[in-house]
């Protein structure tokens, strides 16, 4: 396997589960975790040897300082702070967007040229924040987008279908959040397009459609309220975006981009979109033929994540 260092910004429960998906998998050579807390990060280093016996690969995972960034591949950024009582949605996004600044500037600062990953909710809006404070060409910063609430659709089909889930092949496009959209008019079983599936099988019909996108849509409130907080599955997702990206597997994945004129929408916001990654970062932004309502609907969303930027101070 190709020599490769990660570095991880935040040891809370998201960037932890994706430390521990990381390990398991024997992702990367090299894990380095960073946090405002050292001890917390010393300590999860050290819980983390602890299984080293057991994993498939050897690694070398410690707590590390900013400057360790200088020759990583690849930085993962999930820290930022959850809202106080009475603070608007605009002011926590201002606070957040100064933590990502700070983060970002010393990340930099280290002489770090690698590929920088936003998973810090909003994503799509603290990836262009990250984008803006990098420097970094934009196929150099991306944000997990909506590849986690595509294999949140995938699985929902595949349960209902009772087809794995690997030869699930759909995406849920725009916004990481309400404004999110499944983009059913390129969605495959196999080779098999999802309007003949469904005039094939008694298992699922078209008003089956909305209702497995309101679960995808829905299904962290549905966990939040249970758990209180999701990190599985964000942990595993980042995971398999990191393999595509250390391994150079130009493999399509839909995550937050920044669009520049590919699709009819503003092009200077970072949105979720199919993209091809590579070693290098985003090699192209796939361009699906989108039906009309889709199209409506990624501008719809465009246009929220656009407001909300505006509104922000940078």
């Amino acid at each position: 396997m190709p020599k490769s260092k990660v570095v991880i910004v935040g040891t809370g429960m998201v960037g932890m589960s994706y430390a521990y998906s990381v390990f398991n998998q024997g992702t990367c050579e090299e894990l380095v975790l960073i946090d405002i807390d050292k001890n917390r990060a010393e300590g999860e280093a050290m819980d983390l040897n602890h299984g080293m016996a057991f994993a498939p690969r050897k690694m070398k995972i410690y707590a590390g300082e900013y400057s360790d960034c200088k020759d990583a591949d690849l930085v993962v950024i999930t820290a930022g702070v959850s809202q106080k009582e009475g603070e608007t949605r605009i002011d926590l996004l201002n606070r957040n967007a100064k933590i990502m600044k700070l983060v970002v500037n010393d990340v930099m600062k280290s002489g770090f040229d690698g590929i920088i990953m936003v998973a810090s909710n909003p994503v799509d809006i603290l990836a262009y924040v990250a984008k803006k404070a990098s420097g970094l060409p934009s196929g150099k910063v991306i944000g997990s987008g909506t590849s986690l609430d595509t294999a949140r659709l995938r699985y929902e089909i595949s349960k209902k279908i009772n087809i794995s889930v690997s030869n699930i092949h759909a995406y849920i496009l725009g916004e990481h959040g309400d404004s999110e959209f499944a983009c059913w008019s390129n969605a495959y079983i196999g080779v098999k397009p999802m309007v003949d599936v469904i005039e094939s099988m008694s298992e699922i019909t078209f008003d089956d459609l909305e209702s497995i996108h309101n679960s995808v849509k829905h299904s962290a409130y549905e966990i939040i309220k249970r758990k209180k907080a999701t990190y599985y599955g964000i942990g595993m997702t980042l995971e398999s975006i990191t393999h595509a990206i250390i391994n150079n597997e130009n493999r399509i994945i839909p995550i937050s981009v920044y669009n520049d004129g590919v699709y009819d929408i503003d092009p200077d916001l970072y949105i979720g979109l199919p993209a091809v990654l590579n070693s290098a970062g985003v090699h192209h932004i796939v361009k699906l033929k989108l039906n009309e309502k889709e199209q409506v609907q990624l501008k719809e969303s465009a246009k929220i994540l656009k407001d909300i930027l505006d509104q922000m101070e940078f």
